[in-house]
């Protein structure tokens, strides 16, 4: 074995785990399809091989030449079994579930496919970006309850999000965030779940990155308090670049947030640039006389400007043993002139996806601020997330409703879940990447599918 100094991003093989020769990188379900792309090492003709879950052998092939194959005439609903072979070699049998996605597809993970386990089972954290060079890049990270959950997926679109492909995949590396700056493509992003805060950077679209640098050192576990983050946007104002995250946990039942911030100029790989404010601790006072109860804080929060020029943290507020039990997001003032100061609380916010990540933008062209978030529309399902909604204000604190953009409250809320969404605004369309369960996931929480989608002429709605 060879040592390893930075992030590996080839196929992550551990001794004694068989990952596959040929490597399967990719699955997309149809309803009665499954397109599947493995890595083409050997640039000949495969044995694709398929069978429905639980048969001995398989039932069907196809002789294939390339790195990828669409079975059709599968059945929908069925769980079904798939294996890509090379003369001798082959790869993982892996699982999936012929059925309707929403969207289009960027990648699939069946709940009970072990290809990732030493991870997670779960697709999550969605991030996307503009590359200069033209293309999307969509990542994803994989979790599960208890898991190490240490492993990023990176796909790529060269038709602005119509057809996907594999990249690479970055280990270790989790609730990370892609992000462009002076032409380059970074990854701001964690080790594990509440590890070390590392940053790295690829200048080749993803296929490499650099070796990552520390910022701060976490935890790695749950229980105990450490460096918390998802993929939020980076904003620049006031001649640096800030980007939010936590420290705390779920185990020590507190989230104390704070900004990362670097002068625009200094490079961002060096370690000394960077500034970090002091973590503040959630305070019951805050709200006193308007919210009443027990509350772990605030996470994943939205930096923006608002219309007094001056950059806020709208925060994710965790009110469900509270009174009222949903519908306020806090959003917190940054000293922009100290980037060591704490967050300073400022004020409640009335929208109504406070026990989810959402992402404000503002939207130059039209004056509005715009929300995708998972709608909360009653205490009964106050954690269901099968309603997708886009939100607009021109102050960030009077929202209304655009349009749903995915409503399945028709569906079981424990089984259907659209969240997380990472949106961008280009032209006259908004896009977004989402963290969705749907067609066989575990939970709509614990989710199957990374998906992409487009809001036409978003302002006319």
């Amino acid at each position: 074995m060879k040592p390893v100094s930075g992030w590996s991003y080839t196929p992550y093989a551990p001794p004694f785990f068989d990952a596959g020769d040929p490597y399967i990188c990719r699955l997309v379900p149809g309803t009665d399809s499954l397109h599947l792309e493995w890595l083409d090492k050997d640039n000949d003709t495969y044995t694709v091989s398929w069978r429905k879950r639980g048969e001995e052998t398989f039932s069907a092939t196809a002789t294939v030449t390339g790195d990828n194959y669409t079975i059709q005439g599968l059945t929908e609903g069925e769980e079904y079994e798939v294996q890509v072979s090379h003369g001798e070699k082959k790869s993982r049998i892996r699982l999936a579930r012929a059925g309707k996605a929403v969207g289009t597809v960027v990648n699939y993970l069946h709940p009970e496919d072990p290809a990732y386990r030493f991870s997670g089972q779960y697709l999550c954290s969605p991030s996307m970006v503009r590359h200069p060079d033209g293309y999307l890049l969509a990542s994803m990270d994989l979790f599960a309850p208890h898991a190490p959950q240490n492993l990023t997926l990176i796909f790529r679109s060269d038709d602005d999000g119509e057809t996907w492909h594999y990249v690479s995949e970055l280990f270790p590396c989790f609730w990370g965030k892609m992000f462009i700056h002076k032409g380059e493509l970074y990854m701001f992003a964690t080790s594990t779940e509440y590890g070390d805060l590392l940053i790295g950077k690829s200048t080749d679209g993803g296929k490499t990155f650099s070796t990552p640098t520390v910022l701060l050192r976490g935890s790695c576990k749950c229980n105990v308090a450490g460096v918390h983050k998802n993929p939020q946007p980076v904003i620049y104002h006031n001649g640096r670049l800030w980007i939010t995250h936590e420290w705390g946990s779920w185990g020590e039942g507190y989230h104390a947030p704070m900004m990362a911030s670097i002068p625009e100029d200094a490079d961002p790989l060096e370690p000394s640039n960077w500034t970090f404010t002091d973590p503040i601790k959630y305070d019951p006072k805050w709200v006193e006389g308007f919210i009443s109860g027990p509350s772990s804080g605030n996470i994943e929060g939205s930096p923006v400007v608002l219309p007094d020029g001056k950059l806020y943290n709208i925060m994710r507020y965790d009110m469900t043993k509270c009174t009222p039990d949903f519908g306020y997001m806090l959003a917190f003032r940054v000293n922009t002139d100290d980037p060591e100061a704490p967050l300073e609380y400022d004020r409640p916010i009335a929208l109504p996806g406070n026990h989810s990540k959402s992402i404000i933008l503002h939207d130059e062209k039209s004056g509005y601020y715009y929300s995708i978030i998972s709608r909360i529309i009653d205490s009964e399902h106050k954690h269901a997330r099968n309603l997708l909604s886009l939100m607009k204000s021109k102050d960030c604190e009077h929202w209304e409703l655009v349009c749903d953009l995915l409503d399945y409250l028709h569906e079981d809320p424990q089984k259907i879940g659209f969240q997380y969404v990472d949106p961008m605004i280009e032209g006259d369309d908004m896009i977004y990447l989402c963290r969705t369960g749907i067609n066989g996931a575990n939970s709509y929480h614990n989710t199957n599918y990374s998906t992409f989608h487009r809001i036409q002429n978003f302002r006319e709605l």
